[in-house]
């Protein structure tokens, strides 16, 4: 009879110490499949880990979303796309916005989700109401998000627009206007006008507008650079 290997003794909340350690996923789908005890090791792993980033992983729907609903202590969540990276839709986001971290998310990147629309965004974000930073930038959210984002999200502190080119000065007022805690926001690449920042800057005079250097005295409809 094959004599016990010394990892196989060890405790599986031992186990899950060190395979919280592993950022592979990849890695960890391996150690999933190793035995019983090291797929239990691995969901207890997930469920103490405070972020996830999946930039530059190649993942799917259903692969990214399994991994979140198992992160219940989950703070920090960044799905943004890099050339090999998340091919995320809509149906992920739905799926996401079950698990339990959603409402103890402090940070979520969505960054150049092509893939994403308004419907999965504001599935998610309604129930992020810890949310303080998000990044929506590269994707083609229109003032529907907006709207959601101002009506679920009152801790808010920091929101990229980057090249968001459907949002409008109706969305930035609502959301300005909602967001009390509002510290900084990020307008490049988008398509409106100018003066419109500096109706923002009435209701809230401290919001950082970036890039930083604007010429807010600019006249009514010249419009941000696009690129």
């Amino acid at each position: 009879m094959e004599e016990e290997a010394e990892i196989d003794r060890l405790p599986t909340d031992l186990l899950a110490h060190i395979l919280v350690m592993i950022t592979s996923f990849t890695d960890l789908a391996q150690a999933s499949g190793v035995c019983r005890k090291w797929k239990q090791g691995v969901k207890q792993a997930l469920a103490r880990r405070h972020t996830l980033s999946f930039a530059g992983c190649k993942m799917d729907d259903d692969s990214t979303a399994r991994l979140v609903l198992h992160a219940y202590s989950l703070k920090e969540l960044d799905i943004s796309r890099s050339r090999w990276g998340c091919q995320i839709t809509d149906n992920g986001l739905y799926q996401i916005s079950s698990a339990k971290c959603i409402s103890n998310l402090t940070s979520i990147s969505l960054w150049g989700m092509t893939g994403i629309t308004d419907k999965g965004v504001v599935q998610l974000i309604t129930g992020a109401n810890s949310l303080q930073h998000l990044n929506v930038g590269g994707t083609f959210i229109t003032d529907e998000s907006l709207y959601a984002i101002a009506n679920s999200c009152p801790r808010l502190k920091s929101i990229v627009l980057w090249s968001c080119r459907h949002v409008t000065e109706n969305g930035l007022f609502v959301l300005v206007s909602k967001c009390r805690k509002l510290e900084s926001i990020n307008v490049w690449g988008t398509r409106v006008p100018l003066d419109c920042f500096m109706s923002l800057l009435t209701i809230r005079p401290a919001l950082q507008i970036k890039p930083q250097g604007l010429p807010l005295n600019l006249g009514a409809g010249t419009m941000l650079p696009v690129v």
